[in-house]
Order: structure tokens, then sequence, then C-alpha cells
């Protein structure tokens, strides 16, 4: 199978794999995990901050940060996508008494102006008001077609959210395929920021866990929280090692899946019933408009399957996301199966 679904089916490599079976472990509740200690410590400096902890998903991590950032009763704006908001099964109301005021990007990009936040922010207002607790933001924006947040965008929001005494979490969940797409570094990229989430097991290809970054003390109060959610794994060196492989390896070659995803792009806009601008496809994410089309989004991805092509619909589009176990030949071929499908060969 042809697995465009998600850029997570991906398989340990190699390196990986003698790498977990290797791994010095100890139990890492107890924070006597050595591997994990020095994940946790490459992370942190990768990305310039004081620490980082490594957790079980994505989801952890930024429901981490909601929790930390906020208190009971609070608002959290988000741009309306937002994978916090969509994905993580309403997690801020039930873990942390939060509630999402999502915003719309007026361009359709998903990335967020500071005058778009502005609107529904709620600092020094009424009483009977809830207040804005946080402000989250996301790069790469996974529902936005993998659309990017400048550096330049970035400082700017928390400049003016900082002045307002409210704190900025980045789900960086693909962040090193937005550097990577932006020519910045990753440090760059968060700096401003006073938390943020990344995948090990999204781009980077490892198969388990995220990382959570931030000031000391703030990750000293995230460890409680992990243990608080079901996320002290003991020893978790056998998985942190992977993650240490995909850290320091996969990003070199993340130019790659950008580079099938643009071929998948330009040709899927040459496919009857297929609306798609590949211009705007700048990382590993494909999303395809099929509204015009004979076929539902449903109906295309059950042929698909049957064909040997895995992808996944989301109302009347199709997303598709390369990634290190997908080839140019995987893609060659899984565009000659979409245009059967959608041509009624």
């Amino acid at each position: 199978m042809i697995d465009l679904r998600s850029d997570t089916v991906t398989k340990p490599t190699p390196a990986m794999r003698r790498a977990m079976a290797e791994a010095e472990v100890g139990d890492d509740v107890y924070g006597e995990d050595p591997t994990v200690n020095h994940l946790q410590e490459r992370a942190a400096e990768i990305f310039e901050k004081e620490a980082a902890i490594f957790v079980p998903t994505g989801s952890m991590g930024n429901q981490t940060a909601v929790k930390l950032h906020t208190r009971p009763g609070q608002e959290v704006v988000i741009e309306e996508r937002g994978h916090i908001f969509n994905f993580e099964m309403a997690a801020m109301a039930a873990v942390s008494g939060t509630l999402a005021r999502p915003v719309r990007s007026h361009d359709g990009s998903g990335i967020l102006t500071w005058d778009e936040i502005a609107t529904a922010l709620h600092a020094n207002s009424a009483y009977y008001v809830a207040p804005t607790g946080l402000i989250a933001l996301e790069n790469s924006h996974n529902l936005a077609g993998g659309t990017l947040l400048s550096r330049e965008r970035t400082e700017d929001i928390c400049q003016r959210a900082h002045a307002l005494k409210l704190p900025v979490h980045l789900d960086g969940a693909r962040i090193f395929n937005a550097a990577v797409a932006l020519g910045e570094s990753v440090a760059d990229l968060a700096r401003p920021a006073d938390s943020v989430m990344f995948c090990l097991s999204k781009g980077l290809g490892a198969p388990v866990g995220s990382m959570l970054l931030g000031p000391r003390a703030f990750i000293e109060e995230a460890r409680v929280v992990r243990k608080m959610l079901g996320g002290g794994m003991r020893q978790a060196g056998v998985l942190a090692a992977a993650g240490l492989i995909a850290l320091e390896e996969t990003p070199k070659r993340l130019h790659e899946d950008h580079d099938n995803a643009r071929r998948l792009a330009k040709g899927l806009a040459g496919l009857p019933g297929m609306k798609i601008d590949p211009e705007r496809v700048v990382t590993n994410i494909v999303i395809v408009d099929v509204s015009a089309g004979r076929l539902t989004a449903d109906q295309i991805c059950a042929s698909l399957q049957q064909r040997g092509v895995l992808a996944s619909g989301f109302g009347s589009a199709i997303r598709m996301v390369t990634h290190y176990d997908v080839s140019r030949a995987d893609i060659e071929t899984a565009l000659n199966e979409i245009r059967t499908v959608v041509s009624g060969q």
C-alpha cells in the first residue's frame, strides 16, 4: 500500500530499531532514564529553550501547555481549524476548564494576523466576560494544507500578546517542515513563544513521542501534569532512542517530502473535478477540493484503497501527506491510480 493518510504512518528506520534495541534505560518517572534525559537536553539545545520534556503524544504536550498557561473559566484564542481545537477531543475544556475562541483567517491560509487575533481578545474586559488566558498558534498549519507561520509574524504576535500579559503557545507538530520550507532554524521560529510542542512521530518519523519545551520552571510543572494525565512511561529510553535518531537525521531530508508533495499537487491539478493550487503547497501536506467531481471524497478514497493507495477524506476534500516511506515512484503510481478513479476508467 502507498499510504498517504498521514506522516504518522512511517515505520522505524533500521537505525532507529538498532538504537531502540541498544538503548540504556532507567525509570523516567524518577528522572533516571539516561536516554530520555539526553533527548530532552538535546531538544532544548536545538530549540534554544531552557528545558524540554518527552511526552507520549503531541496532544498531551499541547494540553499540558494549555493547563499550565490558563486557569478554569478562561478562553484560548486559536485559528478555527487549529489542531488543539479540532482534534484533541475538547481536552482544553475537560482537562483545563477552558473554552476555545476560534478565529477565522480571512485569507484562508490559517495563519492569523494580530488584527484578526485582537478582535477575539478579552483582556481587561468587563468582569462578566470570559477573559483570554492564552493565544495558540500552529506551524505548519495542518488543516490549512501545511501553510507556514513566518518568524516575523510570530515575533509580532508574541510581542503584542506579551504587552497585554498574555502567553503564547506554539503547536509546532511539524515545525521542522516549516523551518526547512522557510529557510529558518526551529529555534528562531519558536523563540518568541512561551512554550512550544513538536512531534517526533510525524515528519521526523519516530514511532512514538513528542516534546514540550519552555522555561525550566514551566517544564518542571509540566512533569507533574504529564504524570497526572498518565504520561509517566518508566523505561521510556527505548522510545526516546528512536526520537534521538529522528531529531538528528530526518530534518536533513524533509525537502524530499516537500518536493514529492509539490509533484503530487501538480499532478492533481490536471485531473477532472479536482481543485488545487500547487503553488500553495509548501510543505508535505496536500489538500485537494473534489466537490466539483462526480465522486465524493469518501468514494474516491474507498476506490483508491482497493487500488493500493490510502488517503483521507475531509468533507469535500482529500488530504494526502508525504513522508520518508513514500518515494517519487510511489507518487507517480498514486497519481496514475487517482487519474483512473476520477476519470471512471
